[in-house]
């Protein structure tokens, strides 16, 4: 299969994210999002990330402005029929995926690749919104998607080998150490990182340890780039609760279910990073400094 034109639902962090990869790639991308606000700041997002790519050396002045005009946005879903792959990465809200892909099954060409950026939801009841099951798989890219080299291709009980073929050179054009996971809430990665983040909000909930002392541990003990308390401003306190509370449904287990403190601080808008409090305040900077939750 010709990849080409890529399309990408959702402007945000991981839309914007993912399609600066395709971009970069040399793939014709389309964003699709429901308003001007968002996907202005999508493409704002992308222009930062370019930036800092060109100032690291990583990418010439040329190439930076090349895969900025590759990338056009969109308020029309209807602008996908041109796609051969489609990636949707809006939040993580069954129902409101189940709608956009039963959209996108009236839209995009038969040949096209219909991907799903969850990283906790059933796959299978998204594709079952769809006439082509089959052509529907999971592509779970990682924050940040330009420079995390992993992607977990999923596949459901419907997903046919042609489709696990098509995502998996997809996958490779990208660039990207693909993985196959069955579609199991968490896949590969949540499934081992939920219980770690858990643990560490119970730790520091407890007051068995400071949030300082759990980071430096886990970076200098285990030699992790980034300690649990900073790896969960960095995710979004908002996108752990909404991972916690799929996979605790989905397993029932009591290692996936939300401390009541990442509830609350959720329901306080403490949101990490993103929100500039979480777990740290963040400056302009984004310097991570002691929060006031103890």
């Amino acid at each position: 299969m010709q990849f080409k034109t890529v399309g990408v639902l959702g402007a945000g962090i991981m839309g914007s994210g993912i399609a600066e990869v395709c971009a970069r790639h040399g793939l014709s991308t389309l964003v699709f999002d429901i308003g001007e606000a968002p996907l202005e700041a999508g493409k704002r997002r992308i222009e930062k990330s370019l930036g800092r790519a060109k100032d690291a050396g990583k990418l010439s002045a040329a190439e930076a402005e090349s895969t900025l005009e590759r990338i056009s946005f969109t308020l029309e879903l209807e602008q996908f029929s041109r796609c051969d792959v489609v990636v949707e990465a809006v939040v993580e809200n069954l129902e409101q995926k189940v709608q956009l892909f039963s959209r996108l099954d009236r839209i995009v060409p038969a040949h096209a690749l219909l991907a799903s950026n969850t990283s906790a939801l059933p796959l299978i009841e998204i594709a079952a919104a769809t006439s082509r099951p089959d052509r529907v798989v999971g592509l779970h890219f990682f924050n940040p998607a330009p420079v995390m080299k992993l992607l977990e291709v999923v596949r459901s009980i419907v997903t046919s080998q042609e489709t696990m073929d098509d995502a998996l050179a997809f996958g490779k054009l990208l660039e990207k150490e693909a993985i196959i996971a069955q579609d199991r809430g968490g896949f590969i990665v949540n499934l081992l990182l939920l219980p770690y983040l858990t643990n560490a909000i119970r730790m520091f909930e407890s007051g068995f340890a400071s949030r300082e002392d759990i980071d430096t541990g886990m970076k200098l003990g285990c030699g992790h780039p980034m300690g649990p308390m900073e790896l969960l401003d960095y995710i979004g306190l908002d996108t752990t609760l909404m991972v916690c509370e799929a996979l605790h449904k989905e397993y029932g287990q009591p290692e996936y279910a939300p401390p009541p403190l990442l509830k609350r601080m959720v329901a306080a808008g403490q949101l990490g990073r993103k929100s500039g409090k979480g777990f740290y305040e963040y400056s302009s900077s984004r310097a991570p400094q002691a929060a006031g939750v103890s």
